[in-house]
């Protein structure tokens, strides 16, 4: 397969992915069509440009397009918008490489240039972009311009702190011993298990999920924590979008529930990256420690050998 097949192959992938998960991401919108707290389109986005470089924009620009040709908006609005869509996800590409960004996410480094530069900094983009096009599209009045903002640039935020992580680690994660495998499952079943019923609950216990997730960072790190934090995310917003996981108006529930899904994924993306970076430093030093016992003994066994005489001066008897 040629490489312009393959780019060709990436793009479309990358757009249907797109165009799906804005699909799922509707769905669980809290005003149907309106607010998505969580618009996983943007961490496919922000993955796929990490993992594939910058070719594969047409595919971001497609299934943005897509997605929006759906939505009823007026051509220039839709035009707009799909453009906000796509420069959002290439300027976090641009912001991270531009500051060391690894893909690994095993330094706290990494953590932090993901949510202040991928996720925060460059989704405000979309979010200004897409509300002043639904501003001149006539869709909202001034006065509900900062909400729309501020949920338009939460939601995107979130899909690239939920989502993002994922697909940059889960690659690198298939092979594991039995004993992890069965570990490692068990706590994505029970994690699922706790979140639909913390969210569903009018108890309001969403803190139980907390030590499943920290379990996750701390012995498997990004692997399992990063699936975890999605499956809580997804648990809650699927629990406001059915009238379960609400306050006492929307503004209230949005703030609450991205107030949540932010804890959670900071809570794994950084327990995660300070792990990583703790058992790297670990593995540094004992690797130190065996190369330095390795010379004290050899030095030693040298010193042995000249003390016993088995170092024999040129041209001395043999006995």
């Amino acid at each position: 397969m040629n490489a312009a097949l393959r780019t060709t192959i990436t793009i479309l992938a990358v757009a249907v992915a797109y165009y799906a998960t804005a699909k799922v991401g509707l769905v669980l919108a809290l005003v149907k069509g309106q607010v998505t707290p969580l618009w996983l389109p943007t961490g496919i986005a922000v993955a796929a440009l990490l993992m594939s470089g910058t070719r594969i924009w047409p595919g971001i620009a497609l299934g943005a397009l897509t997605t929006n040709l759906t939505l009823g908006t007026g051509i220039g609005a839709t035009i707009m918008i799909t453009i906000g869509n796509t420069a959002a996800p290439l300027a976090a590409w641009y912001l991270l490489n531009r500051f060391g960004f690894q893909q690994r996410l095993n330094r706290l480094k990494d953590a932090l240039l993901l949510v202040f530069a991928g996720a925060l900094g460059a989704m405000l983009i979309s979010a200004t972009v897409g509300t002043a096009a639904m501003k001149i599209d006539g869709m909202i009045p001034w006065h509900e311009v900062p909400a729309v903002i501020s949920v338009w640039w939460t939601g995107d935020a979130m899909g690239v702190l939920v989502f993002t992580p994922l697909l940059l680690t889960l690659p690198r994660h298939w092979r594991a011993s039995p004993r992890r495998m069965v570990e490692g499952g068990t706590l994505l079943v029970v994690t699922a298990v706790l979140a639909s019923f913390v969210t569903m609950s009018e108890s309001r216990l969403l803190f139980l999920v907390f030590p499943m997730l920290i379990w996750a960072a701390l012995r498997f790190q990004h692997a399992i924590a990063a699936p975890c934090a999605v499956i809580i995310s997804v648990a809650a917003v699927m629990s406001a979008a059915s009238g379960h996981f609400v306050a006492s108006d929307l503004l209230t529930t949005m703030i609450v529930l991205q107030a949540f899904n932010g804890s959670v994924a900071l809570t794994g993306l950084i327990l995660s990256a300070i792990t990583s970076e703790r058992n790297q430093a670990r593995q540094a030093i004992e690797r130190a420690c065996e190369q330095l016992a390795e010379t004290v003994a050899r030095y030693q066994e040298e010193g042995v050998r000249k003390r016993l005489g088995r170092v024999v001066p040129p041209g001395s008897p043999a006995s």
